[in-house]
């Protein structure tokens, strides 16, 4: 049976919505990355079959397929295809699950899978031109913004203010060390910008984390969604700009360019969920990936589960039983951001490389999506 191995995988550093990238366009950005990752890789960009890029704001300079445009800015050639995919939140990771797809059925040999968005430059919701849901859809399910459903789901699940803004606070806290230590810096490709007195700079830290986040901070600030509420601008992700991408091929095809594999894509799966708690889905992801997969929730030795608001990934840890000390060990969206196309292949490329620096073996990536959905994926390092 054919195996879908990763064998490159890199990221840009996060940056704050109107931050250090607030002034390089994002199909420029996902060019350089698309570059960067092939030239890491040491491998030819001809031989790519293709390439599939989350967005999920597609629009402006975005918009237009920008896994196509990206690729030719970065000088692949025109023989190389591109497409642009939006599932939401895990838009990258359905990159991951497509492309290792089409190589376990030998479509293809070689495909890059990433994503690349900018919430500076292209706003949320942008591409939707303020279009409300269908009254079809509105009398079958109450549709509700991802705030609200954070808010059911923490009063479902029982967690208090001060449980949400305590899993914040140590987001920021394991986010700072991990950066540090020097944790992420294989990880990440530096890009210079220009910065708003037009002084060019090397950008290549994560701004999210806040080191003067406390505890009391945290708790003075006011609710967003609901007044009665626990969902506040703290505990929950923040909006980012960013580009990631892997690398994966077909095991036989990397032993011929004599490329190394760094892990394989051991099971995928996307389900989907409650429209109106939207955000649950990671729950019963996880427990099929785990079922195709062979394994357990024991046998992960790190789980990345997207922070996209504080009560997704505390839920999960409710229901699966999972080991919070094996749960975003750097950080996660709360401190080092969300820029929703890239977050799949940015969590991936993060659990590659924690994986490699602590010695384990297998791999859990969890992503919940809009209107109910969500992406699981192990992998396991080779």
């Amino acid at each position: 049976m054919r195996e879908a191995v990763i064998v490159a995988g890199l990221r840009t550093p996060v940056g704050r919505r109107k931050g250090s990238l607030a002034n390089t366009r994002p199909d420029e950005l996902a060019a350089l990355l698309l570059n960067e990752l092939m030239d890491r890789a040491g491998v030819a960009k001809d031989e790519t079959d293709d390439i599939i890029l989350g967005c999920v704001t597609q629009s402006g300079e975005q918009g237009g397929n920008v896994a196509r445009t990206a690729s030719l800015i970065a000088g692949f050639p025109v023989t190389v295809p591109g497409v642009t995919i939006d599932r939401q939140c895990g838009s990258s990771q359905q990159a991951v699950h497509f492309a290792s797809q089409a190589i376990i059925s030998g479509d293809m040999d070689v495909v890059i899978a990433g994503g690349v968005e900018s919430m500076t430059r292209e706003a949320m919701f942008s591409n939707m031109h303020a279009a409300k849901p269908s009254a079809k859809l509105t009398s079958q399910y109450e549709i509700i913004n991802q705030g609200l459903s954070a808010e059911r789901i923490a009063s479902k699940w029982k967690l208090s203010r001060e449980a949400l803004d305590q899993f914040a606070y140590d987001s920021h806290q394991k986010a700072m060390r991990a950066i540090e230590e020097g944790r992420f810096a294989e990880e990440v490709v530096p890009v210079s910008v220009i910065d708003q007195e037009g002084n060019t700079k090397l950008f290549s830290v994560d701004e999210g984390p806040r080191p003067e986040s406390t505890l009391e901070a945290l708790a003075g600030l006011k609710t967003v969604f609901d007044e009665q509420g626990a969902i506040t601008a703290g505990n929950a992700s923040q909006m980012s700009d960013g580009a990631s991408a892997v690398l994966l091929m077909s095991r036989d095809k990397a032993e011929a360019l004599g490329v190394q594999p760094i892990a394989r894509i051991v099971a995928r799966t996307v389900v989907g969920s409650d429209p109106t708690l939207m955000l649950t889905g990671p729950i019963e992801a996880t427990r099929q990936v785990l079922e195709k997969a062979g394994l357990t929730i024991e046998d992960m030795d790190r789980y990345e589960v997207n922070e996209a608001f504080a009560p997704v990934p505390l839920a999960w840890l409710a229901e699966t039983g999972a080991n919070l000390e094996k749960l975003n060990v750097n950080g996660g969206a709360i401190a080092l951001g969300h820029p929703l196309g890239a977050t799949g292949t940015k969590l991936l490329v993060s659990l590659m490389h924690e994986l490699k620096h602590s010695g384990g073996r297998y791999g859990l990536l969890a992503i919940c999506e809009g209107m109910g959905m969500a992406n699981a994926t192990v992998i396991e390092m080779l």
